[in-house]
């Protein structure tokens, strides 16, 4: 037989824990409730408007030194958000993010040292600020694409006609993103700027083929930029890599040290490094990408108004399937080809320079063109290394102002030939 033994001193012994235990409850519940928007009377029911409750939510996480701001099953309708340091934002499988459509709910404000709208979700100046889960969010741009279709250059920045970006990680470190689905921006859909170790992985990007500038992800004057099994069907530049406006007067920062791994592109313009690339780009990485039916394949795009030193891009097993144009590397955008009649230009501060561009194992069947190396005579591509490439299409290469080597080539052309050599080529093939 067992005696027990229990004492008053153990009867205190256990109030005391069993007190510690219900503050340490009731600290997890009042941590819980600051991060949970429905505690602050959010809906999710796609009528009432969420933003305050959201806001309030993260900013009150925030203040308890950070944490996951939830938003369960449902369909919150917000004006813009603004995340904060050590704050993750979890979309639960069928949650809703829905930007409003009252363009009234977006204020103007200074983004790329333009004037622009705030970003349905953005952050400023954080560290360690995530987007996650399985739910959507959603731009709501058909009203913004109706408007930018009836003006012209609309999505030009500095225009005069700014649209909301959907997700802008502004001058932020330690950013990942991963799972959700993005999608319908007004106009670009997920852009870090000026931002340093930033993950994207696992997410799916869609607006209609038709929207206007919904680039899917615009790394931006961005460095250490992972971008891993993406799937993006958009109406612009799947991926386009930025460092610069148009006639930027300076100084702007390079995007550097970018791996793009494992992605399917359909509707879009491309994986492009450009147009405005004012700062630079180095050290792409691309690998193992799928394109199919996008209007571009691999496209490094500037002209003389937007140029910098665009340099060491490595692009490895890529598949096309109808891409329109396959490859197109030209210092000429928005155009491909120079005029007939062409002459060097002064150097100056935003002349492109490009060099140091490797593709290998690429293979294109069914494209219309098979694409462009040019540069200007003023500023000739170098160092173009093309390794095991195959590409059908029905008109074929052309060469001009760039130096292009390369072993195993094989462009197929239905009409014409199959690579045309003009001014400055300077080409050795095998």
């Amino acid at each position: 037989m067992i005696r027990l033994s229990f004492s008053f001193k153990h009867y205190l012994l256990l109030l005391s824990l069993a007190s510690a235990f219900t503050a340490i409850s009731a600290n997890a519940l009042e941590l819980s409730l600051g991060c949970n928007p429905r505690a602050f009377g959010a809906k999710g029911d796609g009528v009432s408007k969420d933003t305050a409750a959201i806001q309030t939510a993260i900013d009150a996480c925030a203040k308890q030194g950070g944490g996951t701001v939830r938003l369960i099953a449902g369909t919150y309708l917000s004006a813009p958000i603004v995340l904060k340091s050590n704050i993750t934002l979890q979309l639960d499988k069928g949650a809703t993010l829905l930007g409003s459509p009252d363009h009234a709910d977006y204020p103007p404000l200074t983004m790329f040292h333009l004037p622009d709208l705030q970003p349905l979700v953005s952050a400023t100046n954080a560290v360690h600020v995530a987007i996650t889960g399985e739910g959507v969010i959603d731009g709501n741009g058909e009203t913004w694409w109706q408007e930018a279709r009836s003006i012209r250059n609309a999505g030009v920045l500095g225009s005069g006609h700014p649209r909301p970006k959907l997700i802008i990680f502004d001058h932020c470190q330690h950013v990942r993103v991963e799972g959700v689905t993005i999608q319908n921006s007004p106009m670009w859909q997920l852009v870090p700027y000026y931002s340093d170790d930033v993950v994207i992985r696992n997410i799916r990007v869609l607006a209609p083929p038709r929207s206007p500038n919904t680039d899917a992800i615009d790394p931006f004057s961005s460095s250490h930029v992972v971008i891993d099994h993406v799937f993006a069907d958009v109406g612009d530049d799947n991926i386009a890599i930025k460092s610069g406006p148009i006639n930027s007067p300076g100084p702007d920062d390079p995007t550097r040290d970018v791996t793009i791994t494992d992605c399917t592109f359909l509707h879009g313009h491309g994986l492009s490094i450009g147009s405005e690339i004012a700062g630079g780009a180095q050290n792409i990485r691309a690998e193992r990408i799928h394109f199919e039916g996008t209007d571009n394949g691999i496209r490094v795009k500037s002209n003389r108004d937007r140029g910098n030193d665009v340099s060491h891009l490595f692009f490895r097993d890529i598949e096309m399937k109808d891409v329109k144009n396959a490859l197109v590397i030209s210092e000429y955008y928005p155009k491909i080809l120079p005029p007939d009649t062409e002459t060097a230009q002064p150097v100056t501060r935003l002349t492109p320079h490009f060099h140091d561009i490797v593709l290998e194992n690429v293979t294109a069947t069914g494209s219309t063109m098979a694409g462009a190396i040019v540069g200007l005579p003023e500023a000739p591509i170098s160092g173009v290394v093309l390794r095991n490439v195959k590409i059908s299409a029905r008109t074929g290469l052309t060469i001009a102002y760039a130096e292009v080597t390369g072993k195993h080539v094989k462009v197929q052309a239905e009409t014409g030939e199959a690579i045309t050599k003009q001014a400055g080529a300077k080409v050795t093939l095998q």
